[in-house]
Order: structure tokens, then C-alpha cells, then sequence
């Protein structure tokens, strides 16, 4: 029997109002809960977010080398292009324009309230046809 049934990746912000919206319309999801500080939503793939409320809440800066990462998540999609038309029309941001080292094709972008995330590549795993 598996003790630990789910698990909430919790985003500190001023704003957790805001930022629900922008994720919750991003991973195509609905809001599941909010209280005065607390907001989180559900994807449709299932992922759990949760937004805290933090007035003091800094973003942070990276790729800046002198800071922390905090945190950082990391979202598979079919279709790189049309996933960062959808976040930019949110209004996500993209920091990390050059092809990046390694077996991914990847792509970073803040939320807008500055949390860093990247979109990966579903890479295919069916075998070739024909």
C-alpha cells in the first residue's frame, strides 16, 4: 500500500490569484481549491500547483549565476511552438532563446510572476513506420 497518495508543488507569489489563472488556463485545468492565501489548480493531465500568497515575495533571477534556481518545473509537450504561443498570449516569458546542450529539445520561460519553468519535447517513442 502506497502511503503517499499525491503530492502539491507550492509557488510562493503575491499574487496567487493571478498566477492560478495563468496555469490553470495554460495546463488546460480548473481550480480545485482556494482559501484567503492558497490557490491551486489540477491540470488535465492530472499535475498539481498550488500558489501561496508571500507579500514579500521576491522572483527569482535566474539565470543569473550569483542567485538561486528555488525552483523549477518542467512541462513535456507535443508541440513546442504552439505551447509557447499559448504561454506568451498568458503572459509567460521566455528567457532562454539559444538551443540548449543535451539529449532535449527545451525551451525556458518565467511565469508571470517570475518562476522559471521549461517546455520539453515529448521525444517519440513509437517505432518507426514503413
Amino acid at each position: 500500500m502506497t502511503l503517499v497518495k499525491a503530492g502539491v508543488v507550492v509557488l510562493d507569489c503575491a499574487e496567487p490569484e493571478k498566477l492560478a489563472v495563468f496555469y490553470k488556463e495554460f495546463l488546460e485545468g480548473e481550480q480545485t481549491d482556494a482559501s484567503a492565501n492558497l490557490v491551486e489548480v489540477r491540470g488535465a493531465d492530472g499535475i498539481r500547483l498550488a500558489f501561496r500568497r508571500d507579500v514579500n515575495a521576491v522572483s527569482p533571477s535566474w539565470p543569473r549565476p550569483e542567485n538561486s534556481l528555488q525552483s523549477h518545473l518542467v512541462f513535456l509537450v507535443e508541440d513546442l511552438d504552439a505551447a509557447e504561443r499559448r504561454l506568451v498570449g498568458l503572459g509567460g516569458r521566455p528567457i532562454e532563446t539559444r538551443d540548449p546542450a543535451g539529449p532535449y529539445e527545451e525551451r525556458g520561460y518565467t511565469d508571470p510572476a517570475g518562476h522559471s519553468f521549461t517546455l520539453r519535447l515529448v521525444p517519440i517513442t513509437a517505432p518507426k513506420q514503413g
